[in-house]
C-alpha cells in the first residue's frame, strides 16, 4: 500500500504517551497521520519515525486552549489538500493542587482542551465523514469519567464524564452512516501526563505494577474498539471492575472509595 492509498487520521496531543502510541497504531494499520500538539520537536521526531514505516506524517502545532485553534487547524489541513478520515481527540492535562489553589485560567484551559475542542473538532470533520460514508472518531476519555469525582483534581473526572456521554450520543446519532464513534477510557497508564502534572512519583508508588498498563496496549485496544464501532471501551479487567463499582455502589460508599484513593496518593 502506498501512502497515497491510505486514509488519514488527525491525532491531537500526539507528542507523547497515549497520543503518540495511537499515531503509531494507526500508521501500522495503513493510515497516514496528521500530528498536532503544542511542542514541535517531539512531533517532528515521531513524524520521521512513522515516515520510515511508510506513512505520510504531517506536523501541525496547535494549542487547543486557544478558542481559535480548532478552526485554524481545520483551515491548515484543508490548505494542504488533506482529508480527515479519522479524528483522535487525545490532548489533555490536569491540575491536582486543588480547586481553590488552581489558577482559574488553568481551569478554563482544561475545559477548552478536553471538552470544547473535541466537540468543535468533531463538528468540523464529521459532516464530510458522513458524506463519504466513512469516518472514525476516537475520544480519549478516562476511567475517571466513570467514577465519582475526586477532590484535588476536581474538574478532570467531570470533563471526562462529559466526553464519554457526548461520544455515546454521537455514536447513536451517526449509526448507519459509516462513521464510528468510540470513547476510550484508560485507567492507570503511566505516561508523560504524570510528569506534566507532577504526580509521577506518587502514582507510581501508590499502586502495584500489575495495575498499570502501557500506552501501546491502551492504544491498540482503542483502535480495535473504534474499528468495531463500540461506543465505549475500558482497557483492562481491573479497570472494568472499578468502573462497575463506581457505577453501582451507593454514593456514600463510592465517594469514600475515591476519597481514600486521593488520600493514598497524598501520603506517598
Amino acid at each position: 500500500m502506498t501512502s497515497g492509498d491510505r486514509r488519514t487520521v488527525l491525532v491531537t496531543g500526539a507528542s507523547a504517551g497515549i497520543g503518540a502510541a495511537l499515531a503509531r497504531v494507526y500508521a501500522a494499520n495503513g493510515w497516514n497521520v496528521i500530528l498536532t500538539a503544542r511542542r514541535p520537536a517531539p512531533l517532528e521526531a515521531l513524524a520521521t519515525e512513522l515516515a520510515g514505516r511508510g506513512a505520510a506524517a504531517t506536523v501541525l502545532t496547535a494549542d487547543l486552549s486557544d478558542p481559535a485553534a480548532p478552526g485554524r487547524l481545520a483551515d491548515a489541513i484543508a490548505a494542504r489538500g488533506l482529508c480527515v478520515d479519522g479524528l483522535v481527540n487525545n490532548a489533555g492535562f490536569s491540575r491536582t493542587s486543588g480547586f481553590l489553589q488552581t489558577d482559574p485560567a488553568d481551569h478554563a484551559a482544561m475545559i477548552r482542551v478536553m471538552l470544547t475542542a473535541p466537540v468543535e473538532l468533531a463538528r468540523l470533520f464529521a459532516p464530510a465523514m458522513v458524506e463519504r460514508s466513512f469516518g472514525r472518531i476516537l475520544n480519549v476519555a478516562s476511567l475517571a469519567g466513570q467514577m465519582p469525582a475526586t477532590g484535588g483534581d476536581t474538574l478532570y473526572g467531570p470533563i471526562k464524564s462529559f466526553l464519554i456521554k457526548a461520544s455515546q450520543g454521537l455514536h447513536l446519532e451517526l449509526s448507519g452512516t459509516g462513521v464510528h464513534v468510540t470513547a476510550l477510557c484508560p485507567g492507570y497508564t503511566l505516561t508523560e501526563f504524570h510528569d506534566v502534572n507532577g504526580t509521577r512519583a506518587e502514582v507510581a508508588a501508590a499502586y502495584p505494577r500489575w495495575m498499570w498498563q502501557t500506552a501501546a496496549h491502551v492504544a491498540g485496544v482503542g483502535y480495535r474498539a473504534c474499528e468495531a464501532n463500540r461506543p465505549k471501551v475500558t482497557p483492562g479487567a481491573m479497570n472494568t471492575v472499578l468502573a462497575a463499582l463506581g457505577k453501582h455502589l451507593p454514593d456514600p460508599v463510592a465517594l469514600a472509595m475515591v476519597g481514600g484513593h486521593a488520600r493514598r496518593l497524598k501520603r506517598i
